[in-house]
């Protein structure tokens, strides 16, 4: 067995690299299946970490410590596929398919000595479990490799000497393969050669030089393609690929009527074209560029910042309002036509009388950011009106920015404009890319902020929203690290009628990830649902919550030391269907591996309501109900 202190801190590591390993998001797309299914399988595996933190007894210390060293070795090898060369991805096929196939081994070994069956834990885990097992042992025989045309094209081009004319059928095909239509695709290939280089102390320095003098002919070929296509020099064929027809610094009006063009400021113009910007939008990075550039580099299936070359955490572009506003009045004050962002900025609303009304989206804008309390109030209202039942509006109010300017309104004063802020962030996250721009603008502290210290309306819509985003798994984890769930507690203990049941809504979903049933039970949400039990308050909720907590040991522990057992067992004899089905399965958690609760649960009343559900039940509750009477020997 494993000394805890030292096992405890093995399951910490390994959850940290775990996380890490989730951050990496972009790989190479020669190997870009291969490696979301390696992250995707270490995530699969996080569950059990979590549950182990709190079962030290069947698994030793080498079996940790070998998943700690694959663990490390996959996040080594993701870095790699996300970062290297796609040349040299296809010159070294064979040495990535051993490193993925030796990882998979290596992965095999070290899950086969956790004895699952020995564990306190849910027969789902245990499934997820072996499932992850199998596909490690299927991985290390039929990994895929990259491309094996692509590999004998280059390999032949890569033996050949700086001056032999290479084939161009080869050059094109290479460049057809992995997307090398501009001198930026030629330059981000050799600084990631570079960085190999920088990276590994040199022990890529041949093969880099190698690859360097390929790329020399692939530049080459793609410039000569376009002087024959009539695109003159390469640079400048780019650049009219990115910005239109016009060269850059110039006007489009005034080369119309012949006059000179003022001076446009240089933070005015969009670093890709270096026009002056007509739709400015945010990236995750923090820079702006002009819409439609950045939308082309985007779909061109660049995922970095063609400025910083970051790696973009989302695609989601946040119109720039501040910018655009300072454009408009230096267009107006040197006689330039003021900038016209694309798309439809009318929303529509229906009236009393049945008509339906146009309502100008970019006016409810400059409202939200006036310093009028009034108008910000007025503005957020109309805001959430607007995305309540009409599912156009909610995707026109997200393309066009509102969501950043909403999310600022959740830390003002004045109690209604934020009830009204947050509620109409409520509405808008129905849309899913709603959803991905609510988490990208940074709104969790502030729905927060308002579950803790709003209107109780506010609070109820805070934790509603908070449900509204939990669909998404990583937005699970980003909103129990954040702090919302001892707030969602206490609303759900505190609130009022309506407010507990969105806490308890919002409070269920988010344990669908098992690492957020620990903080809900820190919480102290296991008194509170006992007494609701009793009460015969809420007892669908509470049940639901009890439920998804029990496989966790710290609420299995929780739930006895409540003497909770004939209350659960009253439920089965008296309570609805899904009361009965709900304790059922709460109780065969609570039996299995303990002979005393099993005692305690056998009773004349309690047999034959568990073989009506176990006969009558719904698919589940047979299930549960069949279950619990093998426990009982029934």
């Amino acid at each position: 067995m494993a000394e805890p202190k030292g096992f405890t801190v093995h399951l910490h590591n390994l959850i940290d690299i775990a996380a890490e390993i989730s951050q990496i998001s972009t790989f190479n797309p020669l190997i870009k299946t291969q490696s979301f299914d390696l992250s995707r399988r270490i995530n699969f595996l996080l569950p059990l970490f979590h549950h182990l933190l709190n079962d030290v007894v069947f698994v030793p210390s080498e079996t940790l410590v070998s998943l700690q060293h694959a663990f490390l070795s996959a996040k080594e090898l993701l870095l790699f596929c996300s970062q290297s060369s796609q040349l040299y991805m296809i010159l070294e096929r064979e040495k990535i398919k051993c490193k993925f196939s030796d990882l998979a081994s290596q992965f095999e070994q070290a899950i086969s000595g956790v004895s699952c069956d020995k564990l306190d834990i849910s027969e789902e885990l245990k499934e997820q479990v072996a499932l992850v097992l199998s596909q490690f042992r299927r991985a290390k025989e039929h990994f895929d490799p990259p491309g094996l045309e692509l590999y004998e094209h280059l390999l032949s081009i890569y033996n050949q000497s700086c001056d032999v004319n290479t084939e161009l059928a080869a050059l094109r095909l290479i460049c057809e393969k992995l997307k090398y239509v501009s001198v930026e695709d030629i330059k981000q290939e050799s600084l990631a050669l570079h960085k190999m280089i920088v990276d590994e102390g040199g022990c890529y320095e041949k093969s880099a030089q190698r690859l360097s003098m390929v790329l020399k002919k692939i530049e080459e070929f793609l410039l000569k393609e376009s002087e024959n296509n009539g695109g003159g020099c390469f640079e400048k064929s780019t650049q009219v690929l990115l910005s239109g027809d016009l060269p850059p610094h110039t006007d489009e009006t005034c080369v119309k009527s012949g006059c000179q063009s003022p001076v446009v400021p240089e933070e005015f113009r969009c670093p890709i074209s270096l026009d002056l910007m007509k739709d400015p939008v945010i990236i995750s990075t923090g820079q702006t560029y002009e819409r439609a550039c950045i939308k082309k580099w985007l779909d061109a299936g660049h995922r970095t910042c063609p400025i910083t070359q970051q790696i973009l955490s989302s695609s989601i572009l946040i119109p720039n309002h501040a910018l655009y506003s300072l454009i408009s009045n230096w267009c107006e004050a040197n006689g330039v036509e003021p900038p016209r962002r694309v798309g439809n900025f009318w929303l529509c609303k229906e009236t009393s009388d049945g008509y339906s009304e146009l309502i100008n989206l970019d006016t409810l804008m400059r409202k939200l950011t006036c310093s009028n309390v009034e108008d910000q109030r007025n503005a957020a209202g109309e805001l959430r009106l607007l995305a309540k039942h009409n599912s156009q509006n909610r995707k026109l109010i997200g393309e066009a920015g509102a969501i950043p300017l909403l999310v600022v309104l959740l830390y003002v004063p004045d109690a209604i404009t934020q009830e009204q802020a947050v509620t109409a962030l409520l509405n808008l996250s129905i849309c899913d890319e709603n959803k991905e721009r609510i988490m990208a603008s940074e709104a969790l502290p502030g729905i927060l902020h308002v579950l803790k210290n709003g209107c109780m309306a506010a609070r109820e819509n805070a934790a509603a929203t908070f449900f509204s985003l939990s669909a998404a798994d990583q937005n699970k984890v980003a909103i129990g690290a954040s702090g919302a769930i001892e707030a969602l507690v206490t609303l759900f203990c505190e609130g009022s009628q309506r407010g507990k049941v969105d806490a308890a809504t919002a409070l269920f979903k988010l344990c669908l990830y098992h690492g957020n049933k620990g903080r809900v039970i820190r919480a102290g949400i296991v008194p509170k649902l006992i007494e609701m039990l009793m009460a015969g308050e809420m007892r669908d909720e509470a049940l639901a919550i009890m439920d998804i907590i029990v496989s966790h040991p710290d609420g299995k522990a929780a739930i006895v030391s409540t003497n909770a057992i004939s209350t659960l067992v009253e439920l089965i004899i008296n309570g609805s269907s899904k009361n009965k089905e709900n304790a059922t399965s709460v109780l065969v958690h609570l039996c299995r591996g303990n002979s005393l609760h099993r005692s305690t649960v056998t009773s004349p009343g309690v047999i034959n309501p568990l073989l009506e559900l176990a006969k009558n039940g719904s698919e589940r509750g047979k299930r549960k109900a069949a279950q619990l009477l093998e426990l009982l020997d029934i």
